[in-house]
């Protein structure tokens, strides 16, 4: 009775195909092939419309504040955001493949130990969507001239509702928005070019420069990598005969595409919008109708990336093993962020965001290499994989998770943050490689575990 129980919890309601915007019970089970469809041609909007938002565009501005200038900023942050968007396209290919979002996914490498990153992600979603609900706050009570306060429960309410009906609202809405988004941000770049500076020189010099740049390659590489433990979850419901090479593509290009376009609006706004965002837009955009449409397409944008924080953070949850209904749980993280938004918002904001930005995500590349490999070796000629039927020894499971810390604790040094100033570093003025050095001393050690485990069987 108590499995029964589970699987009811697990499972649920599906929609039956697009435009089923009935609410989405299904959590964590696999989709069975016979309830799929859909075409890849919907994860392009679907990744690019959750960045086209103010977080992305107050995160472009950091490059302006660590010196880099317009050129330099604009080409370390597009290094950054390809690299990461690579890899959420290739996660997002197993989700027509196995039926399954990214967490579950992972339990084939960590076994029972999936507990830890699954806890990590939850922890991870209820601060992105702080992140990003911060700015949708502060956009409605400029526009509303209500409290903060106030403006950010309208912002999180809404996007409850959404994270509530589930997966194909999520896509409905998605769609939508890449336009209307899109258009807004145009509008916005225009006016920029038409009265401020944009190709600001850089003032960072020698070595402060090459640190500079090569954080600034991190802080975009943190932002695109901070949705690989998301990507399956939006294309689990695709049928396994999809083309991986269009999933992988469609993935990769709208994550890319949203973020190199709104980070670029950041760069070559800095002057103007700097530490008061929302403000700055409005100073922009001008008084009057087109400066409240701004001010009202931030809040919009907001709940579009807010959204995707709650579905998947319901899943990380169920994945952790709390038997808690889809739906509830992606409540539950919407009032957590609620709170968070309004630490972020008491003090300093810019060096809270940036502190959040990289601590919330230095433990991602390690994840991707060990449940890469692990993939690899598991999906070996096979073109599709049943996660509900796949074993993981107890030992393997083991050893996932400790390479999972230790890489994290190799990394500590190589971190650049105002809570966590590693020594390496301090001592490279500032350039921080530490998600770079995660993944690579991750994939070393498991890499070297599962051939030795190999050989030795």
């Amino acid at each position: 009775m108590a499995q029964r129980t589970s699987d009811n919890v697990f499972s649920g309601r599906r929609p039956s195909g697009a435009g089923d915007l009935s609410v989405e019970t299904h959590g964590i089970a696999p989709i069975p092939e016979a309830h799929r469809y859909g075409t890849a041609g919907r994860l392009f909007t679907v990744w690019f419309a959750p960045q086209v938002n103010m977080t992305g565009v107050f995160t472009g501005t950091l490059a302006i504040v660590l010196g880099l200038g317009f050129w330099l900023g604009l080409l370390a942050m597009v290094i950054g955001t390809v690299l990461g968007a690579l890899v959420v396209g290739y996660l997002s290919t197993w989700g027509p493949r196995t039926g399954a979002g990214q967490l579950p996914n992972a339990r084939m490498a960590f076994g029972g130990t999936v507990v830890v990153p699954a806890a990590l992600q939850w922890v991870s979603s209820v601060a992105w969507d702080a992140l990003v609900g911060l700015f949708g706050g502060e956009a409605l009570s400029a526009l509303l001239g209500i409290p903060f306060w106030s403006g950010v429960l309208i912002v999180l309410g809404v996007q409850g509702v959404v994270g509530f009906f589930g997966y194909e609202l999520i896509h409905r809405l998605q769609a939508v928005l890449t336009v209307v988004l899109f258009v807004t941000f145009v509008v916005f770049a225009v006016k920029l070019v038409g009265g401020h500076e944009i190709a600001v020189p850089a003032t960072a010099a020698g070595a402060d420069l090459v640190g500079a740049f090569v954080l600034e390659v991190t802080i975009a590489f943190s932002l695109s990598i901070s949705w690989a433990t998301y990507a399956a979850d939006f294309s689990r419901y695709l049928p396994a005969g999809v083309s991986a090479r269009r999933v992988f593509a469609f993935t990769t290009a709208g994550l890319a595409a949203g973020y190199v376009f709104v980070q670029g609006v950041g760069i070559a706004a800095a002057s103007v919008v700097g530490e008061h965002t929302v403000e700055g837009v409005r100073a922009v955009m001008g008084g009057g109708v087109i400066g409240g449409l701004a001010l009202l397409v931030i809040a919009v944008a907001s709940i579009g990336s807010g959204v995707m924080n709650d579905y998947s953070g319901s899943l990380a949850l169920q994945t952790i093993g709390v038997r808690v209904r889809r739906p509830l749980s992606s409540i539950i993280v919407t009032v957590l962020a609620f709170m968070l938004i309004l630490w972020l918002h008491a003090a300093d904001t810019a060096t809270r965001f940036t502190d959040v930005l990289l601590l919330i995500s230095y433990w991602i590349p390690a994840f991707v290499a060990v449940v890469v490999i692990d993939w690899r070796i598991r999906s070996k000629g096979r073109p599709t994989v049943d996660p509900g039927s796949e074993t993981t020894t107890g030992r393997d499971g083991l050893a996932a998770l400790v390479v999972f810390l230790a890489a994290y604790a190799v990394a500590v040094p190589f971190m650049n943050t105002s809570l966590i100033q590693g020594p390496v570093a301090m001592a490279w003025h500032g350039a921080d490689i530490a998600y770079f050095v995660n993944g690579l001393v991750a994939a070393a050690l498991y890499g070297g575990y599962r051939a030795l485990s190999r050989r030795g069987r």
